[in-house]
């Protein structure tokens, strides 16, 4: 009953019950767009290339885990949001590695608005190439109805305006919405699918095809998996920092304390993206080269069909945690700015001895972190091997549902909190004295 007087609580605030209306009326204009077939495309025999889990049917089921459906169903929106992250991603790298765009991300908001400015262009070329080569791809499977170059064309325009509406809706979300737009947009799409997939082993079970206990097994395993991203993704090591008084002029500003929050996982869902993508590849190109040389094709499916494969996505997962984590925290950066501000953390020496104690805990928290994906990667697929258990979901898009979820969470908590009710996640249910409505 608590429970149900704080969600209650939400819709007594007029900006944020218009903020929640209006990021649920553009996610179902997101979703009526992965429904819109384009025009000269086989969609029955689609659907029956992309049920092949292994070759370059099993590289587009990986991809389309960020359309939620809408590539597998080869629609307006099949592209989704996935230009703009791949963009984002690459000009966040860029931006930390090309001193120029470095010194744009320091700029303030107008370098940030150029940046973004880039970001889009770039997605924009990256949406005719996705286009251009799934076109391509559709013609040497024979399922374009009429191939050629206004197949092509037609196909090309069709699939890039839909990927840069959906890149405008998420602005539009993180405009006049709640959350993130990119993220709460391919959280929908993921979430979408949920539904389905709760009918077929509904089904199964009923069919007889699964002990009704197996199921409860999934369900069992599901919330494991949940509960363990949210205890993780919640734990942090707070690294105090003490700053001296302060004169600025005639006035005299006391010494404060605060803490530095470092992250179990600093990398986000980012390593599990790139040791996907990077394994998949060379299974597209075995299935490419598969007419001429059968035996490579045949020694590429016994590593993806064994636990090699599993191994090989676990150390991957690992040695790309590390790197975002180096790119996205730079210890002697974050020493100096501390160091220029007048802090110290007790028991060590500003500077260099600070930047090495960073160090220290980036490696020894982020090895935690780094395990925690490997395994949450794996873990569905070692259920479907070894217990033999019909769990569809993966490890990143449980990630991806659970992060945006707990982010919406704090962001509704925040509003709460400002406007004097009692907190979200709290649970209370009272308003204080002095709310507004």
């Amino acid at each position: 009953m608590v429970l149900f007087k704080s969600f209650r609580n939400i819709f007594l605030i007029s900006e944020l019950r218009k903020k929640i209306a209006f990021t649920l009326f553009v996610l179902i204009v997101d979703r009526l767009g992965t429904y819109i077939p384009v025009i000269g495309v086989d969609v029955a025999r689609l659907a029956e290339f992309m049920q092949k889990k292994s070759g370059i049917g099993g590289l587009l089921n990986y991809f389309d885990i960020f359309s939620g459906g809408a590539l597998n169903r080869c629609t307006v929106f099949a592209l989704g949001i996935g230009p703009y992250i791949t963009a984002s991603i690459m000009m966040q790298i860029l931006g930390m590695t090309i001193p120029s765009l470095e010194q744009m991300l320091k700029d303030g908001e107008f370098g940030r608005k150029i940046i973004n400015q880039y970001t889009r262009y770039l997605a924009l070329g990256l949406s005719i190439m996705y286009s251009f080569s799934y076109a391509m791809l559709l013609e040497h499977q024979g399922l374009a109805i009429v191939p050629g170059w206004s197949f092509r064309i037609l196909f090309v325009m069709t699939l890039t305006a839909g990927s840069m509406i959906v890149m405008w809706l998420g602005d539009q979300i993180s405009l006049y919405g709640i959350g993130n737009g990119s993220s709460v947009i391919i959280f929908a799409g993921i979430v979408s699918q949920y539904p389905a997939m709760i009918l077929k082993l509904a089904y199964l079970v009923q069919e007889g095809n699964i002990h009704l206990f197996m199921a409860l097994a999934v369900f069992a395993a599901f919330l494991f998996i949940v509960a363990s991203i949210i205890f993780l993704e919640k734990g942090e090591r707070k690294v105090p920092v003490q700053y001296a008084r302060r004169i600025v002029g005639n006035k005299v500003f006391s010494g404060q304390s605060s803490y530095i929050p470092f992250k179990i996982n600093n990398a986000g869902i980012m390593p599990v993206i790139f040791a996907g993508t990077i394994l998949r590849f060379p299974q597209l190109l075995a299935s490419m080269l598969s007419v001429k040389f059968p035996l490579i094709n045949t020694v590429i499916q016994a590593f993806y069909n064994g636990p090699l494969f599993y191994v090989s996505e676990f150390l991957l997962i690992i040695m790309f945690s590390f790197f975002y984590t180096a790119l996205a925290i730079n210890p002697v950066e974050l020493a100096e700015n501390i160091r220029k501000n007048g802090g110290f953390v007790p028991g060590m020496r500003p500077g260099q001895q600070t930047a090495r104690y960073f160090d220290y805990l980036l490696t020894r928290i982020g090895l935690v972190g780094a395990i925690y994906l490997g395994f949450l990667a794996i873990f569905p697929e070692i259920l479907r091997i070894v217990f033999k258990v019909p769990f569809e979901q993966s490890g990143t898009s449980i990630l991806i549902v659970v992060g945006v979820a707990l982010e919406l969470a704090n962001q509704v908590e925040s509003y709460l909190i400002e406007r004097r009710y009692e907190g979200f996640l709290v649970g209370g249910s009272r308003m204080k004295r002095g709310g507004v409505r």
